[in-house]
Formats: structure tokens, C-alpha cells, sequence
């Protein structure tokens, strides 16, 4: 349970646009949050990947007595791409696909991810370093477009 209160430490603490640590990537959206999730979803489409999945992560959390505001976790990829690199290299399974994790806090929302370029470091073959590459550039534009949309 440690890790969720520093994560939402983390997120809480973004005041304005996308912000990259090493391990993270995060931004604000200033919109509410359900106008959030809709424009994720299709900013995520419109560079290219499709959304495979959206978890609710809030029920699961109100059944173990947290009060929580809601909160999604948006699994996207390309499936060919994801089927492809889950075939060769199934130790990546996972990582994949990838993943955006949406908060609800007041009339904004958060957005919060694993930088993919933490995996160059614990996958050393050349195709995935080229992969991963642009796993983060394809993830902060996203990032930035959303964080920049009013």
C-alpha cells in the first residue's frame, strides 16, 4: 500500500504542465475529469495506437475501504506491435501494452505513466532500444497535447 500513497503523493504534488522524471512521466489535464478520459482516448488514437483497455482502478480500492476519486488506468499499443514484441521477447510481456493512468482531482486530472526509457536499461537488444525510443517520444507527445488542451 506503500507505493499508492507515494504515487498519489507524486500526482497530487503536479501543479502545472507535463513534468519527466526518470521513472515518470506525468501531466495535468485541466479539463474535468470525464472530458480527461475522452480526450486521452483520443489523442492515444489519433498518434497512432489503439486503446486496448480501460480498468477502473476505484471500485477495487472503495471495496478495501479507501476513498478514492476516480481513477482509470488506459491500456493502449499497437496490438500488432505489442503481439509482435510479446512473441519475440516474452520477458516484456509486462510492460505491454503500454499504459496511462487517469486521476480525477477537482475540475482537473492527472495523468501519470512508466517512462519507457526505463526499459533500455533491463533490455539490451538493438531493435527494442529503436522501439522504446519512440515508445517515449509517441507517450510525451501525448503527455504534452493533453497537457496543453483547454
Amino acid at each position: 500500500m506503500k507505493h499508492w500513497r507515494t504515487i498519489i503523493f507524486l500526482m497530487a504534488s503536479l501543479m502545472v504542465g507535463p513534468v519527466q522524471a526518470e521513472e515518470l512521466m506525468m501531466a495535468r489535464i485541466h479539463k474535468p475529469y470525464a472530458e480527461a478520459m475522452l480526450a486521452l482516448q483520443d489523442i492515444i488514437t489519433l498518434n497512432g495506437y489503439q486503446v486496448m483497455r480501460v480498468q477502473r482502478v476505484d471500485i477495487g480500492l472503495q471495496s478495501r475501504g479507501f476513498t478514492t476519486a476516480e481513477y482509470r488506468v488506459v491500456f493502449f499499443g499497437k496490438a500488432d506491435e505489442v503481439q509482435a514484441i510479446s512473441k519475440k521477447y516474452p520477458e516484456l510481456m509486462p510492460y505491454l501494452p503500454l499504459k496511462i493512468t487517469l486521476f480525477a482531482e477537482g475540475e482537473s486530472a492527472l495523468l501519470v505513466t512508466n517512462n519507457p526509457h526505463v526499459l533500455r536499461g533491463y533490455f539490451k537488444a538493438p531493435e527494442l532500444q529503436a522501439v522504446f525510443a519512440r515508445w517515449e517520444t509517441d507517450v510525451q507527445r501525448i503527455l504534452d497535447i493533453l497537457a496543453e488542451s483547454k
